[in-house]
């Protein structure tokens, strides 16, 4: 592989806590006077009032724009040109990864300023300079590399512990994946296609503390969302899949397991799940292509399974997906261009398929043995 400077991206500005959305304006005043907010009902019915007090507290006017729910081409191009007729000076997104994708490239595509508020912490989008693009069908389109990446990212805890815990646990299974990802992408000295350098050890060491992170306190921070109470453990579990794995998988790269996740929206039976269960049963398959079922593997299968990510096919919807299906998505993961060449060994798509049926192995297995 190439080599490669060492680079570290990240957003602009990072605010985290219970209630900071009553002070979102201070922070967008810096950025603009004039606000274009996007997002679906639930999205900008949880931050409005929030916005509504700060925003004139601050002399900001805004506008809501009704996101149509898929990150395509078409809906970025009607967010940017209501941005531009609109003379807006700053895209607000409120609510989850598409939005935020969809905000993150309309930004780019007008010049104007990005402001991420996520009222779910079901991935690691808020932070990147990157949009993952859909096909209005909801299949995966590809990936959107940006220039720079947001301007202010603020996630309000309270927002985050209203929502249903399934967003959350989502979201610990897309950042379970980034230091195992990152670390294949050290080993295999892979260029990262986001920041055209390699890893640095800032971003591998952030990498590993949202591992860390997610493993001593997922479960606690599952069981405080489930009650809708904010307590410690969310705080850290919030941190780690927003800017502790957006750092990391933006500056330290993608492997096996998004490859597969990728895969994984070709097969209809999937298309209800979010993007960080795939992630999740992706990152299964990847511990298992070098044959691998020691216990460190074993432990990542049981925690997956204490906080209710998938770990067996079943799970996914897929256990009655014929084998063809599931080999055209394998064989998507394992074609050119796709983050499964970041491994430190080739990857085939008849690999990966036997990762995927191992993994359900695996699963099925613990399920029957644990209820």
């Amino acid at each position: 592989m190439e080599k490669r400077p060492q680079v570290l991206i990240a957003p602009a500005k990072y605010v985290q806590g219970a209630g900071v959305l009553d002070e979102i304006g201070e922070y967008v005043a810096l950025l603009g006077d004039k606000v274009l907010v996007a997002g679906g009902a639930r999205g900008l019915g949880e931050t409005r009032a929030g916005r509504e007090h700060s925003f004139v507290k601050n002399g900001i006017s805004q506008a809501e724009f009704a996101f149509g729910g898929e990150a395509s081409d078409r809906e970025i191009e009607r967010l940017a040109s209501a941005c531009v007729s609109g003379k807006y000076e700053v895209i607000m997104a409120s609510g989850g990864g598409k939005v935020i994708d969809a905000v993150k490239s309309a930004a780019e595509d007008t010049g104007t300023a990005s402001v991420i508020v996520p009222t779910i912490a079901s991935n690691d989008a808020p932070c990147s300079a990157l949009s993952v693009i859909y096909n209005e069908d909801g299949t995966f389109n590809r990936l959107r590399p940006l220039k720079r990446n947001p301007d202010l990212v603020l996630v309000d805890t309270s927002i985050i512990a209203r929502a249903p815990a399934r967003f959350l646990v989502s979201g610990m299974g897309d950042a379970l994946a980034t230091w195992f990802e990152a670390d294949a992408c050290r080993k295999s000295g892979a260029v990262n296609g986001l920041t055209n350098g390699s890893i640095t050890a800032t971003a591998i060491t952030l990498a590993r503390l949202s591992f860390d992170t997610l493993i001593e306190f997922g479960l606690e921070a599952k069981k405080a969302c489930e009650n809708k109470t904010v307590n410690m453990a969310l705080e850290r579990v919030v941190e780690a899949n927003t800017l502790l794995s957006g750092i990391g998988f933006e500056s330290g790269g993608v492997a096996a397991a998004h490859a597969l996740s990728e895969g994984f929206s070709l097969v209809p039976e999937m298309h209800s799940f979010m993007h960080g269960e795939m992630v999740a049963f992706g990152l299964l398959a990847q511990l298992l292509l070098g044959g691998s079922e020691g216990d460190e593997t074993q432990s990542i299968f049981r925690f997956c399974h204490s906080v209710g990510l998938p770990v067996t096919l079943a799970d996914l919807n897929a256990d009655k997906v014929e084998r063809s299906a599931l080999l055209r998505a394998a064989e998507f993961a394992a074609s050119p261009g796709r983050p499964s060449g970041n491994m430190p060994f080739k990857v085939t798509a008849e690999m990966l398929l036997d990762a995927i049926f191992a993994a359900d192995a695996i699963g099925c297995t613990l399920k029957a043995n644990n209820g």
